[in-house]
């Protein structure tokens, strides 16, 4: 008789499926690292790429007193350190992203079996770890499920392989280093900067946990534009802190009720300060890098090997002389704006339709419209076209950018309106550049008026008139001569016809000492000593001070006929504070790698031009500018023009100060050239065509344009003593033979509009 079946309970069976299920499952998942280890699922990080991930980092511009001053990055990210993070930072960190960091091995079982429970549906348990292996080596997560899960294995591994390379600190670190946190601020120092102005390891408690709190998604908790709901992030990681006992109840009660406190700072290539150095600096290094490869032969990157270059700029001085640009061309250019109101075909002078044409369609030639368009093919007549249509735009003004709706045509001759400046500052004896400001401002006017432009410098020539005499003549700042009219004739120098400059004053008559007429910029007696000396000779000195640029051997240079740089006039004058040494101005100190390896130092380029005693009687010349001549408001307390503001009054200045200004035909430029023992600056002032200037020489001069920005950036750098700007007076050689004190002989007359008059080429 057969046996009958033992029958099994269907509890059983389902208990046995279930056993089946989960080892099973344990061996499938084991698999499944074994084969990603492998490579299966796409290609892993190698030991060596494990050592060194790669990163993008950003090349800083460091200042003299240790202050960023900008980046070069395709990713703004500067790495820290984990001491140079507060613990605080640190604290919301674990308590929000990953509670039990510190006791797991780069995966958090608990949050894992959630991830898989949900299906990774509300983004799994990933640990600091797993987000710094997505980070660094597979970036954003697919929305397909099986390739997420395919994923979600790499970044396991990886994220164990992390751990079992770098401490929990380092892990930290390069989490913190490698994030995107949005508004070019990748990583925490870069965010920590930009969205409150400094550095981590200052970070208030409440500042980090709103960082933290950008890690969700920092697209969406975005607090320039969501402010209220980044707040109720933060508050949420405050929470977390008091949850894990990192802060108490009541300390995170009453952060909770803190605003944001945002103070935005943007580090856009465009944005922050020294815009227009910075610039100048991106060209250095692109020629040296082609110069300076790296030991293995390739070239260096200053947008990803995160170089350090450290300038000669003060940051405190650079941030003064933006402020005195600022102060005083805003309201200069109020006072242009009204003075526009009555001139038809503003913002030029002096030009008819067809040439005011002409220079605006230069203008469009040069833009970067014009240009994209023709790189793309279109016909210029397509491309003038574009400039007739409206369109939305931001455009400049000091109140602000404006919103508004212009065609592109327009918005070039608005820009126009605008008189644009420069400003150079030295120090005379290290040639170093401590303050850099080369135009209005960088976003809208980007063409560099330090080092790229050239304009006609006027009466800032003639201290090298002056010095040529001193040095071959043997000329004293005492010495007499006649105030009459004085010509050079035709065949001498070349000269076609005969050549009779006039005073701009238009006042003749006496004698001058050598010192009162370059005060009041005497051209008769300057057109003398030129003769005297001759235009080669004058050329000559020029040169050998450091002016590279072409300048013709001809009589009219003595009243600054020539285009020159502020950058070259700047060098130039320099060696008259210097003792008759020339000092080539100079830019950068070093360079060093990420790693602080120093790859180049720089040194002065110095040469001796003149005696002590020679620069030292130009000097004496020069500071009877501001004594008795052109430049004597910097030390009176009224103006003689309604609008003191526009003017620059009062200044009071007590200190000896050496001094030029300088103004060209139709008030096309304004000059300033002021020097103390230790700081040699120069000014410039005008508009972008020389169609575009004032109309009476009150306002359009240079001590009225251009001075009022020295006269305040000076004013800035004695309010700060750690600046240490001089109130010496200048050096005086021990054995000086040339006497300096005119004080028996010194004309009386005085002119403060003063230019080069009405110069005849």
């Amino acid at each position: 008789m057969a046996k009958k079946k033992q029958q099994i309970a269907p509890s059983s069976k389902l208990t046995k499926w279930i056993w089946r299920l989960f080892f099973g499952g344990i061996v499938f998942a084991i698999l499944l690292f074994f084969l990603a280890s492998l490579g299966l699922f796409g290609p892993l990080p190698t030991f060596e790429e494990l050592e060194n991930p790669e990163n993008n980092l950003a090349t800083e511009v460091i200042s003299m007193d240790g202050e960023t001053l900008g980046k070069y990055y395709r990713e703004n990210r500067t790495p820290v350190k984990f001491t140079d993070l507060p613990q605080n930072l640190i604290d919301a960190l674990v308590a929000t992203e990953d509670e039990r960091f510190y006791t797991h091995s780069g995966i958090d079982m608990r949050g894992t079996a959630r991830a898989f429970a949900k299906l990774g549906q509300d983004g799994g348990a990933s640990t600091i770890t797993q987000q710094l292996a997505k980070l660094l080596f597979h970036g954003e997560g697919s929305k397909n499920l099986v390739k997420r899960i395919t994923q979600k294995v790499k970044e396991y591994v990886i994220a164990i392989r992390l751990e079992k390379q770098y401490t929990k600190n380092e892990i930290i670190t390069m989490y913190l280093n490698k994030y995107d946190f949005g508004h070019n601020a990748v990583g925490i120092r870069s965010a920590a900067r930009i969205h409150f102005g400094k550095e981590p390891i200052d970070l208030t408690t409440e500042e980090s946990a709103m960082l933290v709190g950008m890690l969700k998604n920092s697209s969406l908790y975005n607090p320039m534009r969501r402010p209220e709901m980044v707040q109720q992030r933060r508050n949420v990681v405050l929470k977390q802190m008091e949850r894990n006992e990192y802060i108490s109840e009541t300390v995170k009660d009453s952060l909770q009720q803190l605003p944001l406190k945002l103070d935005v700072n943007l580090e856009g290539h465009s944005d922050g300060t020294a815009t227009y150095f910075r610039e100048y600096i991106r060209e250095f290094m692109r020629g040296w890098i082609k110069k300076n490869p790296k030991v293995n032969g390739d070239s260096y990157n200053i947008y990803r090997d995160g170089l350090k270059i450290y300038v000669t700029l003060d940051s405190r001085m650079q941030k003064n002389a933006e402020a005195a640009m600022q102060e005083h061309m805003s309201n200069l250019q109020r006072i242009f704006f009204k003075q526009q109101k009555k001139n038809k075909t503003a913002p030029f002078y002096d030009l008819d339709p067809a040439q005011i044409k002409g220079t605006l369609l230069s203008a469009m030639k040069r833009s970067n419209r014009w240009r994209k368009m023709k790189k793309a093919g279109k016909s210029e007549k397509e491309i003038k076209a574009s400039f007739q249509k409206e369109t939305e735009m931001k455009v400049f003004s000091w109140k602000g950018e404006i919103d508004t709706l212009m065609t592109p045509y327009d918005s070039i001759r608005y820009y126009k309106h605008f008189l644009q400046a420069g400003l150079l500052s030295t120090d005379p004896q290290t040639g170093h550049v401590k303050a850099w400001v080369g135009g209005i401002n960088y976003k809208h006017f980007q063409y560099d008026h330090v080092k790229q432009g050239k304009r006609q410098v006027g009466s800032t020539f003639k201290p090298f008139v002056y010095a040529t005499a001193i040095n071959q003549l043997r000329y004293s700042p005492c010495d007499e001569f006649p105030n009459t009219p004085y010509t050079i004739p035709a065949g001498k120098y070349g000269l076609l016809e005969d050549w009779t400059p006039r005073n701009s004053s238009g006042k003749y008559g006496g004698m001058k000492t050598l010192k009162n007429a370059l005060a009041n910029s005497v051209n008769v007696i300057t057109a003398n000593l030129i003769d005297q000396t001759t235009p080669e000779n004058v050329v000559k000195l020029a040169h050998k001070l450091g002016i590279e640029s072409e300048i013709p051997a001809v009589p009219s240079i003595a009243l600054g006929s020539i285009d020159l740089s502020l950058y070259e006039m700047v060098g130039a004058i320099n060696t008259f504070a210097n003792q008759g040494m020339y000092v080539k101005p100079m830019m950068i100190l070093r360079i060093e790698d990420k790693n602080g390896t120093i790859l180049e130092e720089f040194t002065p380029q110095t040469k001796e031009v003149l005696s002590d005693e020679i620069a030292y009687t130009t000097i004496s010349l020069m500071e009877g500018v501001t004594t008795g001549g052109s430049g004597v408001r910097l030390r009176t307390s009224g103006g003689k023009y309604p609008d003191n503001v526009a003017t620059g009054y009062p200044y009071k200045f007590k200190n000896p100060i050496a001094g030029k200004t300088g103004t060209t035909q139709n008030q096309s430029d304004g000059w300033f050239m002021g020097l103390v023992p230790n700081l040699s600056t120069g000014v410039w002032v005008g508009g972008e065509d020389r169609s575009i200037h004032f109309t009476d020489l009150g306002r359009g001069q240079g001590a009225s344009m251009a001075l009022p920005i020295w006269a305040l950036y000076m004013q800035k750098n004695y309010a700060n003593k750690d600046l240490e700007v001089s109130i010496e007076d200048f050096e005086k050689p021990k054995d000086l033979s040339i006497s300096t004190d005119c004080s028996k002989n010194n004309g009386t007359e005085q002119n403060e509009e003063e230019n080069t008059g009405e110069i005849e080429f």
